[in-house]
């Protein structure tokens, strides 16, 4: 356990540059199982979740080599004996599921511990068998395993009760090496769907539609390696556009994809912070004044998405006036609420529904880190106090984002890094 010590009231300024993706590397990683050619793979952030999902692989007997510094991920699975990643493995990271579709479609079998990872919801495994099952599979679940078997995966015309991003990606990537054509209705169309689609056709699958709700796979009889690069992290931008605006700061965000941050940039506009697309991979982000309150509802792509919303709360927790805010893809997903509220901030819940009066400031105080997204929250809100907010188990963030309090420092922030050791790491802002 580590945590992070804040000095908040200072306003963060300066240009900043945005990792690639977790959540596009997480399945392009898993997708190199379905090939036993070598897979390369351009900008993926050193952060937990790769490091596990690496793990994850190696532990199926792949080889993995991992350049840390320069973002690049080499992968080659060779003939993939039939073998089951760890349980500790799975068990701390609900994304190391993604490995299921590649290894049925491959091997023919599976057994897999059911996945971990953040407490934000039940987010049931049951579209991803569902549409495996419609595919051919069966499955039981054993001891708190997944165990599953097919004669062949086939292609099939699967509906998806909600657009899920993790079981679209499964299907996805299971259908390429089914025999036939797998159609796939209902599909999330998130950023990271379209760039997982867009390394496994590189790789020889035939995939069309991806980004709509309506995706269609032919089935070929076997992929080869590849050479990908992943997208900017669209919630990494929106974390540091947030933290520009709450500051009263001024940050010019770069390698960003501004379709990508639509939903966002409107509520910021609509907050009256100042948004600029400085050219069509920066955005300026800054806030002249106070912001005005908004209401704020979350959806799937392209609606507002539920990873930025505890960051997004912060700012209404310092806003003028009353907003709210709807949550309707994660139902736990205002475990960050009880720290907002210790450190000052007036925030009412109403089921899925959060009611946000704004203060003119928070204080600094000691908070626990619910999750990866609650904890971007409120280190945000830290940054923003007045004094010092200490946020304990602040490894959620590490999850998810690469050398934040490195980067934030540069950008003004004081803030120290505590280990568990108590080893200690100051990044103090010039």
């Amino acid at each position: 356990m580590g945590h992070l010590v804040i000095q908040g009231g200072i306003p963060l300024r300066g240009k900043v540059k945005v990792n690639g993706s977790k959540n596009a590397s997480l399945p392009i990683i898993a997708a190199a199982l379905l090939t036993g050619e070598p897979v390369i793979i351009e900008g993926v952030p050193d952060l937990l979740d790769v490091r596990t999902m690496i793990a994850v692989l190696e532990g199926l007997g792949a080889a993995v080599d991992y350049a840390e510094e320069q973002a690049l991920l080499r992968i080659a699975s060779g003939e993939l004996p039939p073998a089951a990643p760890p349980a500790d493995l799975v068990s701390r990271m609900r994304a190391s599921f993604l490995v299921l579709g590649p290894l049925l479609a491959r091997n023919k079998k599976v057994s897999l511990p059911l996945p971990g990872g953040c407490a934000i919801g039940t987010r049931p495994v049951d579209l991803h068998l569902k549409g495996l099952t419609a595919m051919g599979a069966s499955f039981s679940i054993v001891n708190g395993c997944v165990e599953g078997h097919t004669a062949g995966l086939r292609g099939a015309r699967i509906y998806l009760d909600f657009p899920s991003v993790g079981a679209t990606e499964n299907i996805m990537m299971a259908a390429t090496l089914a025999a036939g054509t797998t159609v796939l209705e209902n599909a999330a169309t998130e950023p990271e769907i379209v760039d997982l689609a867009n390394c496994l056709n590189s790789m020889g699958a035939q995939v069309v539609g991806a980004g709509t709700a309506h995706i269609r796979i032919e089935g070929v009889p076997r992929l080869g390696g590849t050479r990908h690069a992943v997208i900017p992290d669209r919630i990494e931008a929106g974390t540091l556009m947030l933290a520009g605006v709450i500051t009263g700061g001024d940050l010019i965000v770069e390698n960003v994809l501004p379709d990508h941050l639509k939903p966002l940039l409107a509520k910021l506009i609509e907050a009256g912070a100042v948004v600029e697309e400085i050219d069509s991979t920066a955005i300026r982000a800054a806030a002249g004044a106070r912001t005005a309150a908004v209401d704020l509802k979350t959806m799937p792509h392209p609606g507002f998405s539920t990873d930025l919303q505890p960051q997004f709360m912060v700012l209404l927790a310092l806003a003028e006036g009353t907003g709210t805010v709807t949550e309707t893809v994660f139902e736990n997903r205002f475990r960050h609420v009880e720290g907002l509220s210790s450190m000052g901030a007036r925030i009412r819940v109403e089921g899925r529904r959060a009611i946000v009066q704004g203060q003119p400031r928070l204080s600094g105080a000691p908070v626990v880190a619910p999750d990866l997204r609650g904890a971007a929250a409120l280190l945000l809100a830290g940054l923003a106090a007045q004094g010092e907010t200490k946020l304990l188990q602040a490894e959620h963030l590490w999850r998810g984002y690469c050398r934040l309090e490195e980067r934030l420092a540069l950008l003004g922030a004081q803030l120290e890094r505590i280990s568990a050791g108590r080893e200690r790491a100051v990044h103090t802002g010039s």
